[in-house]
């Protein structure tokens, strides 16, 4: 059986201390962080992020992950066009919405995807709904630059 395996085709990220810098914010907001924020919806975020990024490392991890905690496989395979679909709901909508304009970081009414988070979140879930947005942001730019490129291994 093939088993997925992943190389670094660039550079070896354990040159410089970023690695370990990363691996910390991981640590407070990466899939196996503890978050007052709904897991289910955390691990979407990221999942989003991986696509939006399109980072072959982050979305074969994150779909893998997503479906681990439940995630139902339609809902993983659809978050491509989330807007488009009846599969969730309008809270996970909303900050899939959120995700989608922090990640592109230059929509001029940045503050419209804000409130309407406001509608569903505590400013506590916002601060946490940002932070796994941006810290995933960071893994999937350190992954496209060291090139962390998939492949199978017999």
């Amino acid at each position: 059986m093939k088993e997925i395996k992943f190389r670094n085709l660039r550079f070896n990220p354990e040159l410089t201390p970023f690695l370990g810098l990363s691996r910390q914010m991981a640590e407070a907001f990466g899939y196996t962080a503890n978050l007052s924020v709904d897991k289910e919806l955390a691990q979407l975020l990221r999942l989003r992020v991986a696509q939006k990024n399109e980072c072959a490392y982050c979305i074969i991890l994150h779909s893998k992950a997503a479906r681990d905690i439940g995630i139902p496989a339609e809902k993983v395979d659809n978050i491509s066009s989330w807007w488009n679909s009846e599969l969730y709901d309008k809270k996970v909508k909303a900050a899939l919405g959120y995700c989608d304009i922090l990640t592109e970081g230059s929509n001029k009414d940045f503050q419209k995807y804000h409130n309407q988070l406001e509608n569903y979140f505590s400013e506590k879930e916002i601060a946490e709904i940002a932070a796994v947005i941006i810290n995933m942001n960071v893994w999937t730019r350190l992954k496209l630059a060291q090139g962390e490129t998939p492949y199978y291994q017999e």
